[in-house]
């Protein structure tokens, strides 16, 4: 039995309902369990929670500073390449999208990874587009490889694959995954993806698990908020991961709420999540799963995310790029563009919000400030900011 058959067999219906129609009361019963369920969960996302924000707060920096202590774990995304063979309407990097690409070489990759080293960080995020030709298993393995010595956490957002062919890049020295669904309704998941093997809702949903099984460590999951009904996909995120924790139990889970940002292609969200009810997701979030790590990207603005510091969040970006070769330039001799997977001109794009002679970004970020300035806020904030929390040596 794989997630997708209780997914499909979730009372989601109920769910959503019970969400939209808790009282207070039902809310401050939710919030006194010392093992809230999921069904408690919906009442903390509710309408009726909105109005107990504060106590929410308070019951979430508790449990977020007697788990993790105050401690703020610094990550970087590292773009390998943009070019990708899937439609996804609200992408920058979307295959029809008349955009200017390009896939690092490993010297390049090597002088990127180079620059946020020496900004101090030492946990990286390889980000790719999905697309066979440009990023191959064998492209990604070395690259894993190439890093693995100098960083201590090497971690994968990239097109999913099979449990055999994620084996070498964690023999490689990779210990997490990233993959999100996107969107858990499969109406707007069909509309949303159009060409591509992405088009596959119930492969994605499975990716978690085969990652598992590969010997991933650390696995992250979550929903691209702005495709459809906030509360309904964040109790199909707690389902999931109320899942992986029963069945992948050896494995450490994470959690990320990003929010659509502007981007090539020009798309709209479908819905809205303000910042109020994204703190109360979080909180709501940290009170049901109190030992899983809560990430918040650059996706969001500085003091947004400076508030959110000591209400659940566990580990954020910074000094973020979101193209490939933003930190150091590497790259722009080989940039072109391409229809369906084949270059087809050198020069500049229609869409790309960028200077010419840049990648195009695959969204735009909200918060600028330098690592050195968030890490420098973190601690205003009486946080540690945390470059290291792992290393290979320690399964040795």
């Amino acid at each position: 039995m794989s997630f997708v058959s209780e997914f499909n067999a979730l009372p989601m219906g109920s769910w959503v309902g019970q969400s939209r129609e808790a009282s207070t009361a039902q809310v401050r019963e939710s919030l006194a369990r010392s093992r809230p369920a999921l069904a408690d969960f919906a009442r903390l996302i509710s309408p009726a929670a909105a109005g107990l924000l504060e106590p929410l707060g308070r019951r979430s920096q508790q449990l977020t500073q007697q788990r993790f202590g105050k401690v703020i774990r610094l990550f970087a995304p590292l773009y390998l390449s943009n070019e990708c063979i899937n439609n996804c309407a609200y992408c920058g990097f979307s295959r029809d999208n008349p955009i200017l690409r390009v896939t690092l070489s490993l010297d390049d990759v090597r002088r990127e990874a180079a620059a946020l080293k020496a900004e101090g960080f030492r946990n990286l995020l390889l980000v790719a587009g999905e697309h066979p030709k440009f990023v191959s298993n064998d492209y990604l393995r070395e690259c894993v490889a190439a890093l693995h010595a100098d960083w201590p956490g090497v971690s994968l957002e990239v097109g999913p694959m099979e449990t055999a062919d994620y084996r070498p890049l964690v023999a490689a020295g990779a210990e997490g995954l990233v993959v999100y669904q996107e969107t858990y309704d499969r109406e707007v998941y069909a509309r949303m993806h159009t060409a591509g093997p992405k088009r596959n809702f119930d492969w994605r949903m499975e990716t978690p698990e085969r990652a598992y099984a590969a010997g991933f460590r650390r696995i992250g999951i979550g929903a691209l908020l702005g495709l459809a009904d906030w509360r309904y996909e964040a109790l199909c995120v707690a389902a999931h991961a109320d899942y992986l924790q029963r069945h992948c139990w050896k494995g450490y889970f994470t959690i990320s709420l990003p929010r659509l940002r502007p981007c090539a292609g020009e798309f709209q969200p479908l819905t809205t999540l303000t910042d109020r009810e994204l703190v109360q997701l979080v909180c709501a979030f940290r009170i049901l799963f109190p030992d899983v790590g809560l990430v918040l990207s650059t996706r969001e603005p500085g003091r947004l995310r400076d508030g959110l510091v000591p209400l659940g969040i566990t580990l954020m970006s910074a000094g973020s790029h979101t193209e490939p070769g933003g930190y150091t330039g590497a790259g722009r001799e080989h940039l072109h563009q391409t229809v369906r997977g084949r270059i087809i001109d050198q020069g500049a794009s229609e869409w790309a919000p960028v200077p010419a002679g840049e990648a195009t970004r695959q969204f735009e970020i909200a918060d600028q400030r330098s690592a050195g300035e968030v890490a420098d806020l973190i601690r205003r904030l009486g946080y540690e900011p945390v470059w290291k929390d792992w290393d290979a040596a320690l399964t040795v």
